[in-house]
């Protein structure tokens, strides 16, 4: 059995999104070192705050202070701190409700230990020097010895949940985040031996023992079926152009001018088509049924294009299961 392939991928793109008023406000409060929650009809305050109350779904803007000292409520020991994270030390995440809210915040606690740790410990939020209106304004937890908070009787922890009107200069209305997954991708028996024929500019699909339909790219069983598929069957190398779209839009480090064409092409033999882009004829002249054969580039794993191969326009009856 030839080796399966593996190697590590990256998928990372930002993700920027709008901010309510609430929002806006808990996060530019972050900024001017001001921690703000909500509070529910019931007397409740959430911390982080929510537009919307969790047990009722009634829109909730009453916008209360609370301060910067809090309890552990619960944690867990992170030994090994991975890329971005808050600390480049271990560390512990910790869920703290601050006094004044009912609800708990969580973020990292810097400590020297597991064994410094304990639910119920008392710690304040230590400020990031440089603050831009974001949940990283709060640079972590440290321990702080001091005596919890405790509202008197019927007082609505009025001394401590203070109501704020949720306006400041220059807010905060919205946020951007980087979305970033690092795996090891491993494509499998199957198509690792389709990965492999091509790198010999070959097409290598598998045959359905049920159905006997030649899946290109092979996933190791027929999607119809949901037998496994080992029978290797070599398709193309000239296919037909099914369907297509135009690309208006450049993808960032891809060398390629727009207008162009990605489309999906039926290889001959195989039951299923896949997705090439269409080079060699103005974007404008690519059509359903046209005759297209793969063209490669030196060293290359796989074709860099296909281009017509100057054959009639295939009969739509040839290709129309594969659209």
């Amino acid at each position: 059995m030839p080796e399966v392939l593996k190697a590590p991928l990256t998928v990372e793109f930002p993700f920027t999104r709008s901010l309510s008023p609430v929002q806006s406000a808990f996060l530019t409060g972050l900024r001017e070192r001001i921690v703000l929650g909500v509070r529910t009809a019931d007397g409740r305050t959430l911390v982080p705050p929510v537009e919307y109350d969790p047990v009722t779904a009634e829109e909730i803007r009453d916008l209360v202070e609370v301060t910067p000292t809090g309890t552990v409520t619960t944690w867990a020991w992170n030994h090994a701190p991975r890329r971005d994270q808050p600390l480049d030390t271990p560390f512990a995440w910790a869920l703290v409700r601050l006094d004044g809210a009912d609800t708990a915040l969580l973020h990292a606690l810097d400590a020297p230990g597991p064994d410094a740790v304990h639910t119920g410990m008392r710690v304040r939020i230590r400020w990031a020097e440089e603050r831009i209106g974001a949940i990283t304004d709060i640079a972590c937890f440290e321990p702080y010895e001091s005596e919890p908070y405790e509202s008197a009787p019927n007082d609505g922890g009025s001394a401590e949940r203070t109501g704020h009107t949720g306006e400041f200069d220059d807010p905060v209305t919205g946020i951007v985040a980087q979305a970033r997954l690092d795996y090891t991708y491993s494509p499998g028996r199957a198509q690792s031996a389709y990965i492999n024929a091509l790198a010999e500019h070959r097409n290598v699909g598998e045959r359905c023992p049920s159905c006997r339909k030649v899946y290109v790219p092979p996933r190791g069983a027929c999607p119809t079926c949901g037998v496994a598929t080992s029978e290797q069957v070599e398709v193309g190398p000239s296919g037909t152009v099914t369907t297509f779209c135009i690309v208006n839009i450049k993808a960032k480090n891809l060398d390629i001018e727009v207008p162009y064409v990605y489309a999906h092409i039926a290889l001959d033999g195989a039951d299923l088509a896949l997705h090439g882009r269409i080079g060699g004829i103005p974007y404008d002249q690519v059509r359903m049924g046209l005759r297209v054969e793969p063209v490669w580039t030196q060293g290359a794993r796989f074709p860099d294009h296909y281009r017509p191969t100057g054959e009639p326009d295939a009969d739509y009856d040839t290709y129309r299961e594969l659209l």
